[in-house]
């Protein structure tokens, strides 16, 4: 055995079994002492024993190797133990291995499935794309199918004309042949013999057969729309308009909330809301807050303390609004001699106090009667009773109170009851004038005072969405018209005009605009008017753009404002007035193309009427697309003066205004003879039939003038005036005269000056001036002589009020003023530096309201002082108030007068909106420094300079969030703004979050059917349309309209007028069970279709021209379904009989010869379809001449065909034939001209010229990038009907609608 050196030898290893992986082998070292050396050191230590020393070394050997078998056995056992375990995770190792294959081979089969369910994913959005795309076509053939059959009807119009009058020759003839003893066929007679019939009268009963079918067919066309082809909606309407009986249970009958409205009082109620502007209070007479106070000597103190201390704060508040305020009362020591002026000023009172004790003087009582009593219901009534013990109702005072108790029959005269200090009684005046005011007047449900400056203004801003909208232009164009119409001599001698306006109207295009000519006077705007006034009641679905423009540099007469303005209108009619540059020369250029694209979807006129368009600033070179073709159901009307009429224009169709008759002569003096009660004898009458015989004295506005100079003259005792009238050969020197007569009228040197000295601020001022504001000028001058001075110059055609303003009611009446008190305009500037010191002393004291910034700025213009003209520009509010208001265009003609570039002018915006900023600490002027620099950020935006609108914008987010709250709606507004910007740089995924969270916090502040939220939801809904995400936009569309559709006020609102116009259009359609006129029922109308060509076979024969339209309208209804043998079957006999019935150059024909060649190219037969697209091009060529756009149009088509057929040498000519046709007609940047130079680079690279190709690609692109995408897609030119012209890259020549 030996010692523990034996066990392990030097060198050795022993595996280390605690490492479970069989490590590396390690070496143990051992320290072992030599056995002699023991035995000496034993030797020495103790006394030798001989046999101890074996004992010992034998027992120390047993228990080392006892102690190593242990260590074996233990060692053995946690080997085995070690390998039991490495075995068992072996084996789940193993296991492992399998279920991860397992689960990576399920993996693998789980990736493949979802590859292909992408894959059907990706198919059925592509199938949904392709059903959408095909559903557009078939809209698009189908707004082709209406236009084509709009020019079917004109055409048909002078066949029923002749016919109608072979009728009348026939009836001639027959009489004749009566008179001379013969017998004559009667169609009436049903008992008449057929043997009796004569050749003649045979021939009479055929044509008077067909006369009596013509005779139905223009009764309907009669007030029908303008236009091109006839469209399926249109022959249904035709078809429910005479429904015969085999129509009697049909059943495509009218269903819905509109089944049971006669047609009358439909017509009735869309001409109602024709005439009815939106957005305009109609409470408020000429945008004034009228407020009459009849008082008396015991409620006098009450009344001064109202006027002194609250009377203000009324006027603030609603000039804050964009309107006037004035207190109207007439001192009781003058009332009678006013009667007539306070009969006026009652009718036009917007709100009646009464302030009542005990007693009541005879002229408080005459104006309770006409103001409580006669009419309780014509404006808001206010009774302050002021009651005290010892003072008690005297009799008269208490049957007045019974009286108007018992006319207040609705209950809505507001009772002030008070017994106590005067001062507190004017309080609670006050607290309820202002109540309804905000709520009964203007609308403002729920607002205080000092939410004017924001929340209300916001309010205002959400209902015309971005588009910035002023509504005193507005009101001004309303009340002109309004004006016009109730005026007596609109009423006489304009029937044969109106006749005429109608006949030029319906002449079949294209028609250039329509002149209106006569001298200065001769009644052109009164013409105009009442024509409108007509037309809309005779025809609901036409649509009327009006404009009267104003006296020279009036805003009125302002070219980019008027057309804005136009624009503006007609997008309202549509839906949506979003897209809209706010860039003075864009407006002016974009203007033709919204009113080609609009017009391709409104189903009735439109009709744009332009009167005294010659007043415009360089008219020629502003309204330049005049002498642009014009759309097929567009007509222009403008009226200009025979001297300042442009050559150009001479060449148009003119209805020229004549002189009077001496019977309209003595129509109009008779009729203002009546008006004041008097008949002037006959030497009197011959006197003024003897002078109006020249062409300077019988017009309409001298007449007028003369009849009541004389009128007034014979009232008020002046015998000379008559003889002093007659000697006045023209209008200017009549004028003269009535300003004469009308000073020596007055009573005092006094109210001479200051009648002088109102005319002549009227004269220099930009727009006129207020009652208000020449009571703030004449502090010396009381509100009776005021109103008694308008009365009487309003009485001789010489100021009126409109929009609250004093202007003149005619030109001449301007140039009158300007002779007679101005030296002919050399003391203009004198008038005009008082007016700046006004609004001056205004602007220092934080009034800014709309008159400031509408005067002020024009004013020093005129005075040529640039330096304050700056000043006024740097004032944040008034650049503010015009910029809100729309006049972009003044304020940036304004800069460029001062001398400044867009660059420079926003930095010095910038500069003063730092400097402002400085001065705000409070919650309100931080919200005024949000608001102004949100509007620093639009008008940069507008500027086109998006990278510096940012700035602006986030700042004033900052600032609302800081400010209010990240949840208050102010915020939204911001971030709108900001998305829009974003939207500009396409960067859409940034506007997206911009707009989602916009839209989060106005439905949290507002609810969820809040116009703001529907404003949202459009802008949403056009950024996913901007990224081909059809689906999602039109779910927010349709939530948006639903919106609108609640939120639209009942009267006015043109959102709610569009609704009415649209569910209109639906029955027509006759559209069943669907949302939308754009979803009609193919199977239903092919019913329809199919009955309606059985009725005109049966009824007019197989081979009539009314046949070949049915079997059109069947078709284009196969062609979409497919059917293509079917359509080219009914295509091929509807052109064989427009044939034989219609003349070879007939348009109708040409539209047939299109479509058939249409559907021979669809189905591969290109060799048929050329000589189809040839004759086509030759009738279009004869019919609107070699340089219309249809012509193009034709030429593109051909050219298509030829390059299909490899013929780019007889294609080649045709191209650009077509592109100087569309340059030349349309202008060198519209979308037809892009399309042919793509198709015309296209054809280049195919002939290996790569250089022009691109060249010609370049500029395709330059014009398509720059066009302004329609809201809900580009519609098709009217000219060209964009549906006809294909491109050459596409696989499939089948059309496609612009998505």
């Amino acid at each position: 055995m030996g010692t523990a050196s034996s066990l392990v030898s030097p060198g050795e290893v022993i595996e280390d079994g605690y490492g479970g992986e069989g490590g590396e082998a390690c070496e143990i070292p051992v320290e072992v002492k030599p056995k002699a050396r023991l035995l000496r050191s034993s030797f020495r230590r103790t006394p030798r024993v001989i046999g101890a020393s074996f004992k010992s070394t034998g027992s120390v050997d047993l228990e080392y190797a006892a102690e190593y078998e242990r260590l074996r056995k233990e060692y053995e056992i946690f080997r085995v133990s070690k390998n039991n375990e490495i075995s068992s995770m072996q084996k789940k190792e193993a296991k492992l291995d399998e279920e991860n294959k397992r689960l990576r081979a399920e993996l693998q089969a789980l990736q493949k499935t979802y590859q292909k369910i992408l894959r059907e994913k990706e198919s059925a959005l592509e199938a949904k794309y392709q059903a959408m795309e095909r559903a557009a076509t078939f809209e698009h053939d189908r707004d082709k199918v209406k236009r084509q059959f709009k020019i079917f009807r004109e055409t048909k119009e002078k066949e029923i004309q002749d016919l109608l009058r072979a009728k009348r020759d026939l009836e001639a003839k027959l009489q004749q042949l009566q008179a001379q003893g013969i017998q004559v066929y009667d169609p009436n007679d049903s008992d008449s013999d057929d043997n009796q019939t004569t050749p003649i009268p045979a021939l009479y009963k055929s044509i008077w057969s067909m006369c009596l079918a013509a005779g139905t067919q223009c009764e309907y066309w009669t007030g029908g729309v303008l236009g091109s082809e006839p469209s399926m909606g249109s022959m249904m309407q035709l078809q429910q308009t005479f429904r015969g009986p085999e129509f009697a249970h049909s059943l495509i009958d009218v269903e819905g909330p509109f089944a049971n409205v006669s047609r009358d009082d439909w017509d009735a109620a869309v001409a109602s809301l024709l005439q009815v502007s939106p957005h305009v209070p109609q409470a408020l007479w000429s945008n004034t807050v009228r407020c009459y106070l009849i008082f008396t000597q015991e409620t006098k103190a009450e009344l001064d303390i109202f006027i002194k201390k609250h009377s203000p704060a009324l006027r603030k508040m609603c000039e804050g609004l964009g309107h006037f305020y004035l207190n109207v009362c007439f001192p009781e020591e003058s009332a009678a001699s006013y009667a007539v002026e306070r009969k006026q000023e009652i009718e036009r009172s917007s709100v009646c106090v009464l302030l009542l004790k005990s007693t009541l003087t005879s002229s408080a009582v005459e104006d309770c009667e006409e103001a409580f009593v006669k009419n309780p219901d014509g404006h808001p009534l206010v009774l302050y009773l002021r009651t005290e013990e010892d003072h008690k109702l005297t009799g008269p005072t208490r049957q007045l109170l019974e009286r108007v108790n018992a006319a207040d029959k609705a209950a809505k005269v507001k009772v002030v009851d008070h017994s106590g200090s005067a001062e507190d009684g004017a309080d609670l005046i006050y607290a309820q004038l202002e109540k309804v005011i905000k709520q009964e007047l203007l609308g403002l449900e729920g607002a205080d005072a000092d939410s004017k400056d924001s929340g209300i203004e916001e309010g205002r801003e959400e209902d015309s969405g971005d588009v910035l909208w002023d509504l005193h232009d507005e009101q001004e164009q309303i009340e002109f018209y309004q004006q016009a119409c109730s005026s007596t001599t609109s009423q006489l001698g304009f029937q044969k005009y109106i006749d005429r306006l109608n006949d030029m109207i319906a002449a079949p295009p294209p028609t250039p605009p329509l002149l209106v000519s006569g001298g200065p006077g001769s009644g052109k705007s009164l013409l105009l008017s009442k024509w409108i006034e007509l037309q809309q009641k005779q025809s609901p679905n036409t649509l009327f753009l009006y404009h009267f423009v104003g006296r020279p540099l009036s805003t009125s007469s302002e070219p980019v404002l008027i057309i804005k303005r136009l624009t503006v209108k007609l997008l309202q009619h549509f839906w949506s007035i979003s897209g809209l540059s706010m860039e003075p020369s864009k407006i002016l250029e974009e203007f033709p193309r919204w009113l080609e694209r609009l017009s391709a979807r409104h189903q009735g006129n439109i009709i744009i009427i332009i009167d005294s368009i010659d007043q415009i600033q360089q008219a020629e070179r502003h309204v330049k697309w005049l002498i642009d073709p014009l759309p097929v159901n567009v007509r222009v009307v403008v009226s200009v003066n025979v001297e300042t009429c442009p050559q150009a224009w001479r060449l148009w169709p003119t209805l020229h205004l004549d002189p009077l008759s001496p019977r309209e002569v003595r129509s109009v003096v008779n009729a203002e003879c009546q008006s004041m009660d008097l008949k002037l004898t006959k030497d009197q009458e011959k006197k003024l039939e003897r002078h109006c015989r020249s062409a300077s004295t019988c017009n309409a506005l001298y007449v007028t003038l003369l009849a009541r100079m004389i009128t007034r003259s014979a009232n008020n005792g002046f015998p000379n005036t008559e003889c002093q009238c007659l000697q006045c050969q023209d209008t200017m020197s009549l004028y003269r005269l009535a300003l004469k007569m009308t000073l020596n009228c007055l009573n005092t040197d006094r109210e001479r000056h200051i009648m002088r000295e109102i005319l002549c601020l009227v004269c220099a001022s930009h727009n006129g001036v207020s009652e208000s504001e020449v009571l703030d000028l004449f502090p010396e001058i009381e509100l009776p002589v005021l109103s008694s001075m308008l009365h009487r110059l309003n009485r001789l055609c010489i100021v009126t009020l409109r929009c609250g303003l004093i202007r003149f009611q005619h030109l001449q009446a301007w140039e009158a003023v300007r002779l007679e008190f101005l030296g002919g305009g050399s003391s203009s500037a004198t008038y005009r530096e008082k007016l700046i010191h006004y609004f001056s002393q205004q602007l220092s004291q934080d009034r800014v309201t709309w008159r400031v910034a509408d005067e002020l700025p024009w004013l020093l213009q005129q005075q040529e002082d640039r330096t304050k003209l700056q000043l006024s520009l740097l004032n944040l509010f008034v650049s503010q108030n015009l910029y809100k208001r729309g006049h972009f265009s003044e304020l940036l003609a304004y800069w460029q007068y001062v001398g400044k570039d867009k660059s420079s002018m926003a930095s010095e915006y910038f500069d003063s909106l730092k400097h402002y900023e400085k001065s705000c600490e409070s919650e309100d002027s931080m919200t005024k420094l949000a608001n102004l620099y949100e509007t620093l950020g639009r008008f940069l935006k507008d500027l086109g300079l998006p990278s510096q609108a940012v700035a602006p914008l986030q700042r004033s987010l900052e600032i609302r969030e800081t400010a209010l709250d990240p949840d208050h709606p102010s915020v939204a507004r911001s971030l709108h703004q900001l998305a829009g910007v974003y939207v500009q740089w396409k960067k859409y995924g940034n506007a997206e979050q911009l707009y989602k969270q916009a839209l989060e916090i106005s439905e949290n502040a507002y609810g969820a059917e809040h116009a703001s939220v529907a404003r949202e939801l459009e802008s949403l809904a056009m950024l996913y349309q901007k990224q081909n995400k059809y689906e999602q936009a039109e779910k927010l569309r349709k939530r948006s309209v639903k919106i609108r559709q609640k939120t639209a006020r009942q009267k006015g609102h043109m959102y709610g007028f569009t609704l009415l116009r649209r569910r209109a259009l639906q029955l027509e359609e006759l559209t069943l069970g669907k949302d939308s006129a754009d979803c009609a029922d193919v199977t239903a109308a092919k019913v329809f279709l199919t009955r309606s060509l059985e009725m005109r076979q049966r009824v007019l024969g197989p081979d009539h021209p009314d046949c070949a339209q049915s079997l059109n309208n069947l078709a284009a209804l196969h062609t979409e379904r497919r059917e293509y043998e079917t359509a080219e079957d009914m295509y091929e006999r509807a052109l064989d009989i427009r044939k034989k019935a219609l003349s070879p150059d007939h348009p109708s024909l040409a539209y047939t010869l299109k479509h058939l060649a249409m559907l021979y190219k669809r189905r591969g037969k290109l060799e048929k379809a050329v000589p189809l697209y040839e004759l086509s091009l030759e009738i279009r060529e004869k019919s609107f001449g070699p340089k219309h756009p249809s012509v193009a149009t034709a030429l593109v088509n051909l050219a298509v065909i030829y390059c299909q057929l490899k013929k780019h040498s007889d294609a080649l000519p045709l191209y650009e034939r077509a592109l100087k046709v569309y340059e030349d007609s349309l202008g060198r940047s519209h979308p037809r001209v892009g399309e042919t130079l793509k198709n015309l680079a296209v054809l280049s690279y195919e002939e290996g010229d790569f250089e022009k190709a691109a060249e010609l690609y370049k500029r395709a692109m330059e014009i398509k990038e720059a066009e302004p995408s329609l809201v809900c897609g580009n519609a098709p030119s009217r000219h060209s009907s964009s549906g006809d012209t294909f491109s050459l890259r596409g696989p499939a020549p089948l059309p496609h609608a612009p998505r």
